[in-house]
């Protein structure tokens, strides 16, 4: 028994009438089939054990063991099992045909053969078999796939586990494995990005500096220069009350009245332009103030001011709705320690809400409805000196939220804005900068309809 051509696939006739076997045999060769035969079940079971067929051509009527019974041999066999076997046979009993099917077999051909019929019942369980082969491979290699994805996931959750044991060992406030670990990933990747960004603002806030204080210095002079001109200017006026036509001629082209009238209030306007640039630059600097290994004594209202300063853009009116109106009711708050920059961010996460609520919630009533009732924010601070602490609470008038967005507020990447508008870890961060970085509180108060409450809880020391 040679090894078939890979191009050709292996039928083996098991029948004891010579003249079937040299008819099927002859039509499958010609047809392209590499064909084994075999005259009795022992004979054929033995060749089937050494070497696989693509298909089987079972009589059923032979001397010794039967073809039902061979059939039931081979497909008890693991390595045998998956072989297709079509019957042949002269009965005509559905009962036959129905107990072959029972054992296994794909097909039955009904003897006398019709050359036709054979070829087409072959090629057709040979194209199945093909399918079923290639089904099976494709399964075993998306199994051999998946058993190398979760040796992968589980050699992934090794090093999980390991990074977590390592956090732990390092950071006594992190107990929780994956959950723990996600929030010191999150709270470095915030402090890398808030340095940078600290790092910028506080460079664009010096660039600015310089050249107001500059200008502010010059405009003084500017002031004093156009003033004494002007009074000069008058004099000549008042000496020379007919100084020539050329020179009223001049006067009226320049518009000289006009001139003299607005150019105080053009200098006074400029310097009015460059305290607020300069009130600018101050806020920058203090909300971006960059934070030492120790907590500083702070004014709270200075950060919180500076905030509103960078947001005062946002804050105005625009052409969805009316400004937001900002009521402060701060309290006599002594100095704070704390670390102002992370507390500068978040006063910004919370107020940047706010604003965010207003314009999505704005876009359902018209700017009339808006009028009547304006958008605000309070905010206020007091001292619990029993206590020890300062509450700040920033309380806006907007949609308010759900209980159920309410209960996973904090939780990182939990967001309630609109696919692309909010990446779920302002919150998140503000609490870990409270809770874990100044041991105080943050905490939420919602009703549907009635705007959004946070409140603040810091330890004075």
């Amino acid at each position: 028994m040679s090894p078939q051509s890979p191009e050709q696939e292996v039928i083996l006739i098991i029948d004891d009438s010579p003249t079937n076997l040299v008819l099927l045999s002859d039509l499958l060769q010609e047809t392209g089939f590499t064909v084994w035969i075999a005259r009795d079940g022992e004979t054929a079971i033995s060749k089937v054990t050494e070497e696989l067929p693509d298909l089987i051509l079972l009589d059923v009527l032979m001397p010794g063991p039967d073809g039902f019974e061979i059939c039931q041999r081979l497909k008890s066999n693991p390595l045998t099992s998956e072989v297709p076997i079509i019957f042949m046979t002269a009965l005509a009993d559905p009962v036959d045909k129905v107990k072959g099917m029972n054992l296994g077999a794909v097909d039955y051909i009904t003897k006398p053969f019709r050359q036709e019929e054979v070829l087409a019942r072959i090629k057709i369980h040979s194209k199945i078999r093909k399918l079923t082969q290639s089904l099976a491979k494709q399964n075993q290699l998306l199994k051999q796939e998946i058993k190398e994805r979760i040796a992968v996931e589980d050699r992934l959750q090794k090093l999980t586990e390991e990074l977590e044991k390592r956090v732990e060992e390092r950071t006594a406030e992190l107990t929780q494995a994956m959950y723990d670990l996600q929030k010191a990933q999150l709270q470095l990747v915030q402090k890398e990005k808030m340095s940078t960004l600290g790092q910028l603002v506080a460079g664009v806030a010096h660039e600015i500096n310089n050249p107001i204080n500059f200008i502010a210095a010059n405009l003084n002079h500017a002031e004093n220069y156009i003033e004494d001109l002007l009074e000069h200017l008058h004099l000549y006026q008042q000496e020379f009350p007919y100084p020539g036509e050329e020179i009223e001629s001049n006067a009226e082209e320049i518009d000289l009245d006009f001139l003299v009238e607005d150019l105080p209030s053009l200098v006074a306007s400029m310097k009015t332009g460059t305290e607020r640039i300069n009130q600018i630059s101050v806020s920058l600097r203090i909300f971006s103030r960059a934070d030492t290994n120790a907590k500083l004594a702070v004014n709270i209202h200075e950060g919180i001011d500076s905030t509103l300063m960078i947001l005062k853009h946002r804050l105005k009116a625009n052409e969805n709705r009316p400004a937001i109106e900002i009521i402060k009711e701060y309290g006599d708050l002594p100095l704070v320690e704390c670390y102002a920059g992370q507390l500068n961010q978040v006063f910004m996460n919370l107020l940047s809400n706010a604003i965010d609520a207003f314009d999505e919630h704005s876009q359902a009533y018209s700017y009339t409805e808006l009028e009547e009732n304006p958008n605000k924010i309070v905010i206020n601070t007091e001292v619990n000196e029993k206590e020890d602490k300062i509450l700040i609470r920033i309380h806006d008038n907007g949609p308010g939220m759900l209980p159920e967005a309410q209960a996973h507020l904090f939780e990182p990447l939990f967001t309630t804005k609109p696919l692309g508008k909010g990446t779920g870890l302002g919150l998140s961060i503000s609490h870990q900068i409270v809770v874990e970085k100044h041991g105080g509180q943050l905490t939420c108060n919602s009703v549907r309809g009635k705007g959004v409450e946070f409140v603040i809880v810091l330890p004075l020391h």
